[in-house]
């Protein structure tokens, strides 16, 4: 009877055994990333040519703008929408850093009701050079696109050179995103 009385105590113990182990798992992955490693998602289209689009601007609805009409100098593409919450955070970073007017600052607007996102950058000011609008999100399947707020730096020739995912801060746009930016600007 022992036995079985052990057994069926052991037996007990194995949902809590194995809920810690998944809990060290866990805890693990979060503290492997917790240096931001989960805003530097490599994207396979560094390096190569950012894939073509003809996108609506929200502004002028019936006015399309294509990448071949944004080349011929750098820019930078932000993924946004007023249903981010992020995306507000990242706002007043995004501001003074397009207000410094180093590179375009193209704004994407993904997945988004033209009269909210409008709503949204009269609220919180608009610091795009040109905003595009994705509705349907098409175009963002072949950018890579995880969510929003996403940004990427397009170089001269159409050659994404950098991507970051999640809400710019002041620590990204001046450890990474400006060095990215001489770097394009150099032509390397």
């Amino acid at each position: 009877m022992n036995r079985s009385a052990d057994s069926r105590s052991a037996g007990r113990w194995l949902p809590l055994a194995a809920f810690v182990v998944l809990g060290i798992l866990l805890a693990a992955g979060v503290w492997m990333t917790r240096d931001g490693d989960r805003d530097t998602i490599p994207s396979p289209l560094i390096g190569k040519s950012a894939p073509e689009f003809s996108l609506p601007v929200l502004h002028e609805p019936t006015r399309n703008v294509t990448l071949a009409q944004l080349r011929g100098a750098p820019f930078v593409l932000n993924v946004w929408g007023s249903w981010c919450a992020a995306c507000r955070d990242e706002h007043p970073v995004l501001t003074r850093f397009a207000e410094s007017r180093q590179v375009r600052v193209i704004g994407y607007n993904w997945k988004d009701e033209p009269a909210d996102a409008l709503r949204w950058l009269e609220r919180y000011g608009n610091p795009y050079y040109i905003v595009l609008s994705d509705i349907e999100g098409r175009t963002a399947i072949d950018w890579g696109v995880y969510g929003a707020p996403e940004t990427y730096l397009v170089d001269a020739d159409g050659v994404i050179r950098w991507k970051f995912v999640g809400p710019l801060t002041e620590d990204v746009v001046q450890s990474q995103l400006l060095p990215e930016l001489a770097k394009a600007e150099a032509g390397s």
